[in-house]
C-alpha cells in the first residue's frame, strides 16, 4: 500500500507539471526604463511574481482560459491586460506609466521663493525665521532683503528687486492687493511694514515670473496667505521702551471658529532721549495700531476669514536746508490708515474649489513742509528765490482702494489643474497742494486663466495669461506667462519662466498728464535648484527688458509733462545656499546677487544705472538656539557695493536735463544681532510663557551713505544717512494659553 501511494503521488506530480503554463515578460516605464519590484499577478488568483533587477518576471500557473494579468508598482499606474491561457508559454510585456503624485512631482521654482505649511512648498523663510533674522526686528521686508534679488536700500521703504524701483514690487494678502503695506514715511528715512509675520502661514517672494493670478507689479510680488485658525485660546502682552501692546485670541471648543483683537501703542520719546538722533524731532513719533479678526469653517470644509487693522501716526522733524547755511526744513506728517480683508475658500465638489476675496483700504496723509530760521520761525521768499518759496507747502492726500476677486480651481486628475477668474478694482486718489486738487479715479478689470500640466513626475508646465483694462488709461493689455520644470536626479530640478508684466504709472505721474499707457517688463528666467534634507542650493539667471517706462519732460521751469518713451534692461545671476544639517544646532543661509541694469526713465538724459541698484549684493544669516542657556542668537551680515548718484539739472528745451555731477557711494556694510531668551524653554506646563528679546543693527558702526541731496544751484550736496548710526531694541513678550517656546527652539536647531 505504501508503495502504491508513492506511485500515485508521483503520477499526480507529473500530471500537474505537464498542466502548468509559464508566463514571463518584462516591465518597463513609458520611457523604456526597467521597473524593479513590480508585482505581476493573475487577478483573483494566488499566481504571480515580482520583477527582478532587470525588470523581468516569470511564473507558472495551472489556470486555463481567459484571465486578467495585472502589473502594479509603487509610484506607477496599475495596468491590466486580458490574456488567454492554453498549453503554450506566454510572453507578456508591460509598459506602465509613472503615477504623478504630490510628493514626487517636480515643482516650478523659477523666480520664486516659497515658505509655508504646504507639502510642496520650497521652505526658505517661515514666520520664526522672519522674527529671528539678526537685526530684522520681525519685519517681513527686512527678512526678504536677505534673499537673492533684493537690494539693500535704506533711505526709502519698499522692496527693490532686480533693477526695479520699490513701487514695482506689490504685496498681496489672501489674493488681493495691499495698497499701503508700509507705514507712511518722511523723506530719506525708510519705514517698516504694517503687518506681523505671525499673521501668515504661507509666504511667496517672487523676484520675477510670477503667476497670472496677480498683476500690476512690474518687477516682483510678495504673496501672503493668512493663518486659518489659532492653535488655542490665548492672550498676549508686550512691553519695551518703544511700545506696549496686548491681544486676545479665542478658539471655540469644536475648533471651528475663532475671533481675536490686538492693540499696540508706539512712542519713541524715551528711546530718543537715550539714543540721540541726527534730525531734530519737534513732534516725537507716536503711533496707535489695532487689529481684529474672525474666522470660521464651513460645513463643506471651507474657510471664511475677515481681518481688519487700523493705524494712526503723528511726527515732526527738522533738518538743515540744503540751500542755506542758516535755514531749516520742518516736515510734519499725520497719517490714518484702515485696511480690511474678507476671503472665502470653499470646496464645491467634483474637484472644484472656489476662492473669493475682497478688500477695502483707505489711507490719509496730511503733510506739511515749512522753511524756518534758527528760531524755528516760518520764512517766506519772493520771486527772486521762487525755488525757496516752493519749499513751503501743505499737502493732503487720500488713497482709497476697493477690490473683489474670484478664482475657480478644477483638478483634472493627479496634479493637473486649471484655474481661472477675474477681479475688479476701484481706486480713488485725491491730492491737494497749493490749493489745487488733483483727483484720479480708476476702474480696473482683469480676467486670467492658468493651467498646471504634469506630463510626468519629472516634467511639468504652468501656462497662463492675463487680460487687463484700466479706465483712467483707456487701454487694455494681454500678458502671457509660461513656466517649465524638469526633475534632475532625486533632488534637483531645472526651471525656466517667461512672462510679460504690465503696471500702471504712479499717481504722481498721472497728475502730470493722463496721456500715458502701461509700463512693461518682459522676464526671462532660468534656474537650477537642489533640495535635500536640511539643505537648499539654488542658482538663477535672469534677463528683464523694460519698455514704455515713464519719462518726465519739462515744458519750462514751472511745468512738467510725461510720456512712455523710457526703456531699460536688467540682467544678472543669483546664488542661494541654506544649510541646517552640516553643523549641530546651527542654521545658516548665504545669498549673492550680481546685477547689471540701466534705465532711461523719469528725468534721466540717457540710460543710466538707477540710483537704487548695486552691482553686487550679499547676505549671510546665522542662527543658533543654545538649549542649555535657553537662548537663541541670530547674526545677519549684509554687503552691497556702492550705488550711483546723480545731480540732474534742467538745461532748457534742447537738452532738458544734463548730468551736473555723478559718482558712487561707498560700499554698504551692516552687521545685525538678535538675542532672545526663553526662560520656560522645555517646560510645557508653564502657565505664563515669556520671551525676552534684544537686537542691534550696524553693530560695527559703519557710516552708511545712501546718496546725496543737491542744492538748487548744484554747488552744495549733503549725504543721505540714517538718522542714527545704530538702532537698539529690547522688549519682553508674554503669552498665556499657548506655549511657543518649542517653536522657537525647533525652528532654529
Amino acid at each position: 500500500m505504501k508503495q502504491s501511494a508513492l506511485f500515485i503521488a508521483f503520477l499526480l506530480t507529473c500530471f500537474l507539471a505537464q498542466a502548468q503554463v509559464k508566463i514571463s515578460g518584462a516591465v518597463k516605464d513609458n520611457r523604456g526604463k526597467k521597473v524593479i519590484s513590480a508585482s505581476i499577478t493573475l487577478k483573483d488568483t494566488y499566481d504571480g511574481a515580482t520583477s527582478d533587477s532587470s525588470g523581468n518576471y516569470t511564473f507558472t500557473t495551472t489556470e486555463k482560459g481567459n484571465h486578467i494579468l495585472v502589473a502594479s508598482a509603487i509610484g506607477y499606474k496599475t495596468v491590466e491586460q486580458t490574456i488567454t491561457i492554453a498549453n503554450e508559454p506566454l510572453t507578456i510585456n508591460f509598459s506602465i506609466k509613472e503615477e504623478i503624485n504630490e510628493l514626487k512631482a517636480v515643482t516650478v521654482t523659477a523666480g520664486s521663493f516659497a515658505a509655508g505649511d504646504s507639502k510642496r512648498a520650497v521652505t526658505v523663510l517661515n514666520s520664526i525665521d522672519v522674527a529671528t533674522v539678526g537685526g530684522g526686528n520681525a519685519d517681513i521686508t527686512s527678512a526678504i532683503k536677505t534673499l537673492p534679488g533684493a537690494q539693500q536700500v535704506g533711505e526709502q521703504e519698499g522692496l527693490f528687486v532686480r533693477g526695479g524701483a520699490g513701487y514695482e514690487t506689490k504685496q498681496f494678502i489672501d489674493g488681493t492687493l495691499v495698497n499701503n503695506p508700509y507705514f507712511s514715511s518722511v523723506p530719506d528715512i525708510a519705514s517698516r511694514g504694517r503687518f506681523s509675520p505671525f499673521l501668515f502661514k504661507g509666504t511667496v517672494f517672487s523676484a520675477g515670473g510670477y503667476s497670472a493670478l496677480y498683476g500690476q507689479a512690474l518687477s516682483s510680488a510678495v504673496i501672503l496667505e493668512s493663518i486659518d485658525l489659532p492653535e488655542k485660546t490665548a492672550a498676549n502682552a508686550s512691553i519695551s521702551p518703544l511700545f506696549a501692546g496686548a491681544g486676545y485670541q479665542y478658539l471655540n471648543k469644536q475648533k471651528t471658529a475663532s475671533y481675536g483683537i490686538d492693540y499696540g501703542y508706539v512712542n519713541v520719546a524715551a528711546y530718543f532721549s537715550l539714543v540721540k538722533q541726527t534730525p531734530d524731532y519737534f513732534k516725537m513719533p507716536q503711533f496707535h495700531n489695532g487689529d481684529a479678526n474672525f474666522r470660521f469653517k464651513t460645513k463643506n470644509g471651507g474657510m471664511v476669514k475677515y481681518y481688519t487693522t487700523f493705524g494712526t501716526g503723528n511726527l515732526g522733524i527738522r533738518r538743515p536746508d540744503v540751500d542755506s547755511s542758516v535755514l531749516k526744513d520742518a516736515f510734519s506728517l499725520k497719517n490714518y490708515n484702515w485696511y480690511n480683508n474678507l476671503s472665502w475658500r470653499e470646496n464645491l465638489g467634483n474637484g472644484w474649489k472656489m476662492n473669493l476675496g475682497s478688500s477695502f483700504s483707505t489711507n490719509k496723509d496730511k503733510l506739511s513742509q515749512q522753511l524756518q530760521n534758527q528760531n524755528n520761525q516760518p520764512q517766506h521768499f519772493g520771486d527772486d528765490k521762487f525755488w525757496m518759496q516752493y519749499k513751503n507747502f501743505n499737502l493732503d492726500r487720500l488713497e482709497d482702494l476697493s477690490q473683489i476677486k474670484a478664482v475657480f480651481d478644477k483638478k483634472l486628475g493627479n496634479l493637473n489643474a486649471i484655474r481661472f477668474g477675474g477681479e475688479y478694482w476701484h481706486s480713488l486718489n485725491k491730492t491737494t497742494i497749493y490749493d489745487t486738487m488733483y483727483k484720479l479715479i480708476d476702474n480696473y478689470e482683469a480676467l486670467f486663466a492658468e493651467g498646471d500640466i504634469y506630463i510626468t513626475n519629472n516634467l511639468a508646465a504652468k501656462l497662463g495669461a492675463r487680460f487687463e483694462h484700466s479706465s483712467i488709461l483707456g487701454k487694455v493689455n494681454l500678458a502671457p506667462r509660461v513656466s517649465l520644470a524638469y526633475k534632475v536626479g532625486n533632488s534637483g530640478s531645472i526651471s525656466a519662466a517667461y512672462g510679460i508684466f504690465y503696471q500702471k504709472p504712479e499717481n504722481q505721474q498721472l497728475m502730470y498728464t493722463r496721456n500715458l499707457g502701461y509700463t512693461r517688463a518682459d522676464h526671462y528666467i532660468l534656474n537650477y535648484q537642489k533640495m535635500t534634507e536640511g539643505r537648499i542650493f539654488r542658482v538663477e539667471a535672469f534677463y528683464k527688458k523694460y519698455l514704455d517706462l515713464v519719462k518726465t519732460v519739462p515744458v519750462n521751469y514751472y511745468y512738467t509733462t510725461a510720456n512712455n518713451s523710457g526703456s531699460g534692461y536688467a540682467k544678472g545671476i543669483e546664488l542661494f545656499w541654506r544649510d541646517k544639517k552640516s553643523f549641530k544646532n546651527l542654521d545658516y543661509w548665504f545669498s549673492y546677487s550680481y546685477l547689471d541694469t540701466k534705465r532711461d526713465y523719469l528725468n534721466y538724459p540717457i540710460q543710466l544705472q538707477p540710483n537704487f541698484a548695486a552691482k553686487h549684493t550679499a547676505s549671510l544669516v546665522v542662527k543658533r538656539f543654545i538649549t542649555e542657556w535657553k537662548t537663541g542668537i541670530g547674526l545677519t551680515y549684509s554687503f552691497a557695493t556702492g550705488r550711483p548718484y546723480y545731480n540732474l539739472r534742467y538745461d532748457g528745451a534742447l537738452k532738458p536735463y544734463l548730468i551736473a555731477d555723478q559718482g558712487k557711494t561707498k560700499n554698504y556694510n551692516n552687521l545685525g544681532v538678535s538675542i532672545y531668551y526663553v526662560p520656560q524653554a522645555g517646560n510645557t506646563n508653564a502657565k505664563t510663557n515669556v520671551v525676552l528679546f534684544g537686537s542691534v543693527t550696524n553693530v560695527l558702526g559703519y557710516n552708511a551713505v545712501y546718496g546725496y541731496n543737491y542744492s538748487y544751484d548744484g554747488l552744495h550736496k549733503e549725504a543721505i544717512t540714517p538718522p542714527a548710526k545704530r538702532f537698539y531694541f529690547i522688549g519682553a513678550f508674554f503669552s498665556w494659553g499657548v506655549n511657543r517656546s518649542e517653536d522657537a527652539i525647533n525652528n532654529n536647531l
